[in-house]
């Protein structure tokens, strides 16, 4: 109870923190909140609309028999998010289950599967599989024979292990496993499909303990050797002796093999840090990435220096009691990795998929920096088994390898590199086995390219769990978003490698949304999609590919028929009112520029509305691809955040786009003119269509778009009020690059301050709300980013709210904050936005 009371108490400080700045009195539209909650509530139409249950998203069997329909929880409760953790090294664990605290980067929570169905894919016969109560199920991993799933389940004590039956859907717990989530790869499938690859947890003893004061100093030393890291690298990093000592103990596992059927476990090796593991097709071979000391106190782990050894689960340990067959390499602490840049030494480590025991990985030729001049960046290389031969070279790249994608073909694969420097992307096809004479050009564009993206290779598992690419001959199939100037238009291609012509089999309508899934069964012409609109809820679908037909340029040549495989219902059928549309229009230079334009339920055209704008910018190499228009507007409508104003009245101008055109080396020199450029452009055509009230417009956005938002207010007059969340607004704090800023702040100090709304506080004078999460674990948006925003505005005499949101992280995860953000962003617009005085004269398309 104690603790709880102390929750509140932090709870209530940090919501009432800028109350001295700007008092505002909450609409009537907005009840009070509840005598025993410290969090404030929006108004219950908006409520059941977040409440309510969302949509699964699909999950295909390997042997495309079945469909599994998971189901996310959308908020977990303030109680989980605050559950205690221990920041080690670019990781947070929960000590009392060593479960990870942190999706990968540190930007949200681990969501929980709230629930699972399996469908028959010939039949459509649905089982709903019960999960454990009371727990957090995450999300299952099938088996490649398609018989059965596992999963990891989150207890108050530990992280279990379930397996579950594909035809029944029982699942049950496999007794005596305790996973360790540390550094991931801690379950995986090997190539039997019978039995399991884990990380148990090592340690039975007591953590260790440090009495007050016994921790001692945290030293960090340099020698004057020169050498930047990216600001995103310092991200919860270890920071004296006994943060050492628990990153030992936490991260310290034991590897096993559990049988799926019994339960059996057998244990391999002896305790490590053990980060990555990678099984061989022939199921006897793994290479196992060890983190060893010394440590580094400015980077996370994963820089950390690595002993990377081949194991044979066969052969009885050695003497240092591990089944080391062959070292691969001992990699040293990388703590000055260029920005954009690689470690020296092996990395990306592969099986060929085909062999019993083929290893590939990639080495940097240019000492891993992208900056310097290179004639060749990387080179493949492969070891064969029985692992006593030095490896080969295989291929090098001219650019740093991006992309090794095996195909079902023994040998044949495809290759990709990417020019950081131009954003530039090339695709080979090759034989590995007769590298110099068979690599051919498949692809060679721009990685901005979005209308002629040729999309992915489909891929299928093989029964030993490896994907690789399908290859029906010299045809492999494609599938992509296939955006266009009418936005996603989903495709599957046939691609045949030799002549590299394209047969277009299947594409979305303009008035849907349809993703290809998979296909259904063993028969190409049956495909699995995931189809939905703005009115009907996403459901499976199967499509039969009939005869061909005569079509335009980009559309299919098949005519085609689907049949309904689900029958999901909406949960939310009030949404349904709401309309989108995309809008196309210019900016001042000319750049096309889109956003997607949402309208409230009951709209009448042509009354102009109270409006909020927002947008997230985006770094282009090439003008011509910034105007490329993506998303859509065909799919189901969720609301979410900013977007649940749309039931107060509000109209919202979405996803604008909002281009920084330049060179990638110093794209960020026109930032701010860029910022403004793109806002003008995007509310004068929407004040032009007459939607939008030109006096009444508001602007938010996350992140990087915090800092537009911001940026915005302080730079133009387009704007009645702000609401930035989560933000980095002083870039001399991040002073080795952010977001695509390569440079660092001694190398061009005047693109940091003149990105940074920190140094332009004083002529700030449009309402700013700053929202940021407690426990932001990103390098570039530390809360103390808002915190000191907040105190030069206020410090300035500008009208600001400070919402520091307690346990968050990034991206917020609890009901209850994600409640008072929406409480938050509808009483700052009411009050500035909707409430300010409205537009005498009627936008011109309106009179018209």
């Amino acid at each position: 109870m104690q603790g709880k009371h102390l929750l509140c108490s932090l709870v209530s400080a940090t919501l009432a923190v800028g109350m001295t700045s700007t008092a505002i009195a909450a609409p009537a539209t907005v009840p009070a909140a509840a005598a025993t909650s410290v969090y404030n509530q929006p108004p219950k139409e908006i409520l059941d609309v977040m409440r309510a249950a969302a949509p699964p998203s699909p999950s295909l069997s390997p042997t495309r028999d079945r469909l599994m329909l998971v189901t996310m929880q959308d908020y977990p409760s303030i109680a989980k998010v605050a559950t205690p953790f221990l920041r080690l090294a670019g990781v947070r664990i929960e000590p009392g289950n060593r479960s990870q605290h942190d999706t990968p980067g540190g930007y949200g929570i681990p969501p929980c599967v709230s629930a699972i169905d399996l469908v028959q894919v010939d039949g459509g016969k649905q089982t709903a599989v019960k999960l454990p109560a009371d727990a957090c199920p995450r999300r299952p991993v099938w088996s490649a024979d398609g018989q059965r799933f596992a999963f990891e389940n989150i207890t108050s004590d530990a992280v279990e292990l379930w397996v579950g039956d594909a035809k029944t859907g029982a699942v049950r717990r496999l007794p005596g496993v305790r996973l360790n989530q540390m550094f991931g790869d801690q379950l995986q499938w090997m190539p039997d499909q019978k039995t399991l690859l884990v990380k148990q947890v090592a340690a039975r003893k007591a953590p260790p303990a440090a009495p007050p004061g016994s921790d001692g100093p945290g030293i960090q030393e340099s020698l004057g050797e020169k050498g930047q890291s990216s600001t995103y690298e310092n991200r919860d990093t270890l920071r004296n002796r006994h943060d050492e000592e628990l990153f030992n103990y936490y991260g310290t596992s034991q590897l096993a093999l559990v049988d799926a059927a019994s339960g059996k476990i057998t244990p391999v090796g002896k305790p490590g840090l053990y980060e990555e593991l990678s099984v061989a097709p022939d199921g006897h071979h793994v290479v196992v990435t060890e983190i060893r000391p010394p440590y580094s106190y400015v980077t996370t782990f994963d820089r950390f220096p690595k002993q990377i050894d081949l194991w044979d689960l066969t052969q009885r340990a050695g003497k240092d009691g591990n089944p080391v067959v062959r070292e691969i390499a001992a990699l040293p602490l990388a703590d000055r990795v260029p920005n954009r840049g690689v470690p020296v030494g092996p990395r990306n480590f592969s099986w060929r998929p085909t062999d019993a025991a083929t290893l590939t990985w990639v080495e940097a030729l240019d000492g891993g920096n992208p900056n310097v001049k290179a004639a060749e960046r990387d080179k493949l290389m492969v070891l064969k088994a029985p692992f006593t031969s030095a490896p080969v070279e295989i291929t090098r790249t001219e650019q740093r390898m991006a992309n090794l994608q095996w195909s079902e073909q023994p040998g044949v694969a495809l290759l990709s590199d990417y020019d950081v420097n131009r954003k530039w992307l090339r695709t080979w096809l090759l034989n590995v086995d007769d590298a110099q004479n068979s690599r051919r050009l498949i692809w060679d564009q721009s990685s901005d390219e979005k209308y002629a993206n040729p999309g992915q290779p489909v891929h299928r598992r093989l029964a030993n769990g490896f994907p690789v690419i399908r290859q029906e001959g010299d045809t492999i199939f494609l599938s992509g978003a296939g955006s266009s100037p009418d936005g996603d238009r989903p495709f599957l291609d046939k691609f045949n490698l030799k002549t590299q012509q394209t047969e277009r089999l299947f594409r979305s309508s303009k008035t849907s949304y349809e993703q290809f899934i998979g296909f259904a069964g063993n028969d190409t012409r049956h495909l699995l999609t995931w189809f939905q609109s703005p009115e009907d809820t996403p459901n499976a679908f199967v499509r039969t590919v009939g005869a061909s037909t005569t079509a335009a340029a980009g559309e299919p040549g098949y005519a085609s028929t689907s049949v309904a495989l689900t029958h999901l219902v909406d949960p939310v059928p009030q949404v349904r009112e709401i309309k989108k549309r995309l809008v196309k229009y210019k900016r001042a230079d000319g750049i096309d520029l889109s956003f997607t334009l949402y309208t409230p339920p009951g709209y009448k055209e042509g009354t102009p509305l109270p409006t909020i704008l927002n947008a997230y910018p985006l770094d282009y190499a090439d003008a011509s691809k910034a105007g490329q228009t993506t998303g859509s507007q065909a799919t189901f409508t969720r609301l979410r955040q900013y977007r649940l104003l749309l039931l107060s009245g509000y109209a919202i101008i979405d996803s604008a786009a909002f281009p920084i055109v330049g060179d990638p080396r110093k794209a960020y020199d026109t930032y701010t003119e860029q910022l403004v450029a793109n806002a003008k452009a995007a509310v004068d055509e929407a004040v032009r269509l007459g939607v939008t009230d030109p006096n009444r417009v508001g602007v938010t956005g996350h992140s990087h778009g915090a800092l537009m938002t911001a940026n915005l207010l302080a730079h133009s007059d387009l704007f009645r009020a702000g609401a930035a969340t989560s933000g980095s607004y002083n870039k001399s704090l991040t002073p080795f690059g952010f977001q695509n800023e390569r440079r660092s702040v001694w190398e061009a100090p005047e693109v940091y301050t003149k990105a940074s709304t920190f140094f332009y506080a004083d002529k700030l004078k449009t309402p700013l709300l700053i929202v940021h999460g407690g426990d932001d674990a990103n390098p570039g948006t530390t809360p103390l980013q808002s915190v000191k925003l907040f105190e030069a505005i206020r410090g300035n005499g500008g009208v600001t709210r400070l919402v520091m949101l307690p346990h968050e992280p990034h991206w917020y995860a609890a009901r209850e904050s994600n409640e008072q953000l929406v409480y938050e962003m509808l009483r700052w617009f009411d009050k500035y936005v909707k409430n300010a005085p409205a537009a005498t004269t009627a936008p011109a398309a309106a009179a018209q």
